[in-house]
């Protein structure tokens, strides 16, 4: 089986990979990352380096583990076995809050918006500012206008339209606007441009990479082998709960993607010694 390159490095006696060091250029790190649910193994020793403001593509076929790996990173689940690193540092992320305290944010493939209030609403939906006992709607709306058109969101009419009434990849752009306002460092999307038509994809794809320009960290969960080579810088590709490989996406083709999908191996893969970190 393809290793992945992160795995390549010498492990601990206890199963999980060598700690990175603390002037590494990775946002996230993930050693000897496990997750069972009672006599079902969904993740198997996961390492997975994630570099600051560079987009990675985790893709697999249904099954492969993606879902309970980045439900482990968001919070959702406590991993089982493993370590996590943020910026160098060992962290605990066993809650949705402890990944928010961090700057991690998900984007669902639901997306998580409320139809029948408006965009400005969606974004500080919970998390409200206020002058005295009263809204500070003016300073929302001018907030939630900045953080578009700094993502380069222009299609967006009025950020009092309903969101109920925009298109899908206006809603995608609502989505990641609203966490990339707090703060956020990684941004995890999931399918983002499924279900959606050729021009509304390319609007998404844009986003994404205005998110990597701005130095933040993109990690796509996308079945779509044209999306991802258009999108992404590297790849990590799942096969039942193993990360099989990653690596920079130069050194792969769509060929070697899908014989990794498929089987979890491929002669024309990045192998655990060939690859650059």
């Amino acid at each position: 089986m393809t290793t992945t390159p992160e795995s390549a490095n010498s492990q601990t006696g206890n199963g999980s990979g060598v700690a990175p060091s603390k002037k590494s250029e990775h946002l996230l790190s993930l050693r000897g990352i496990a997750k069972h649910f009672g006599a079902v193994q969904a993740l198997k020793h996961v390492d997975l380096d994630i570099p600051a403001g560079k987009v990675t593509a985790l893709i697999g076929d249904n099954g492969a583990g993606k879902s309970t790996l980045i439900k482990t990173i968001s919070g959702i689940w406590a991993p089982t076995a493993g370590d996590v690193f943020w910026n160098g540092e060992q962290v605990k992320v066993h809650t949705p809050g402890d990944a928010s305290s961090l700057g991690i944010s998900t984007v669902y493939q639901d997306l998580a918006l409320c139809d029948n209030l408006d965009i400005v609403q969606n974004m500080y939906l919970g998390h409200e500012e206020t002058r005295g006992i009263t809204l500070d709607e003016i300073a929302m709306e001018l907030n939630t206008k900045k953080v578009l058109k700094e993502l380069s969101v222009s299609t967006v009419k009025s950020v009092r339209q309903l969101v109920g009434s925009l298109s899908g990849g206006q809603r995608q752009a609502v989505a990641v606007a609203r966490a990339v306002m707090r703060d956020t460092q990684l941004v995890i999307m999931d399918e983002p441009t499924a279900a959606l038509g050729v021009s509304q994809t390319h609007q998404v794809l844009e986003l994404i990479k205005n998110l990597s320009d701005r130095g933040i960290a993109v990690i796509v969960i996308s079945h779509n082998l044209t999306d991802v080579f258009k999108v992404a810088d590297r790849l990590a590709v799942m096969h039942l709960g193993t990360l099989v490989s990653s690596g920079d996406i130069s050194q792969y083709d769509t060929t070697s993607a899908v014989e990794l999908i498929t089987t979890g191996e491929s002669k024309g893969a990045p192998s655990s010694l060939a690859s650059s970190r």
